[in-house]
């Protein structure tokens, strides 16, 4: 996770795979990370494990994104919770979907029930990992 280099173990900035994304805490297959440099925060281009989802943690402490990977380990689906609303049908809204490795080259949509359920379960996990702090 990070670093956008993982085949290489380097990304293109130099870094080491495993150290743009600080792990805040871990729920089955659901990893919460923050993103390590400055406030603006991005999801993972790709991960290591198959089957996981990310869910990035703003500067503010709430979770900002949702992000999905295919069987190539590449992201494919980005759901946002926070920030600006993107235009779906004629409307803007929050929270909506990207399809896409870069970002909304498939698309921006409204939630899918599936996708509405998958937010309540990590929101609901998170707001308790943080209150047991």
């Amino acid at each position: 996770m990070g670093g956008r280099g993982s085949s290489s173990g380097i990304s293109d900035k130099g870094k080491k795979y495993g150290t743009e994304y600080t792990t805040l805490y871990k729920s089955g297959n659901i990893k919460f990370v923050r993103y390590n440099d400055g406030k603006s925060a991005k999801t993972p281009m790709e991960t290591m494990t198959k089957g996981r989802v990310y869910a990035v943690i703003s500067s503010e402490n709430d979770v900002k994104f949702i992000s999905y990977y295919d069987k190539y380990n590449k992201r494919y689906k980005q759901i946002d919770l926070i920030g600006n609303p993107h235009p779906v049908n004629g409307k803007y809204i929050i929270p909506h979907t990207h399809k896409g490795y870069d970002h909304s080259e498939n698309g921006t949509f409204e939630l899918s029930e599936k996708e509405r359920k998958m937010v309540d379960r990590i929101n609901k996990t998170w707001y308790s990992y943080k209150n047991k702090k």
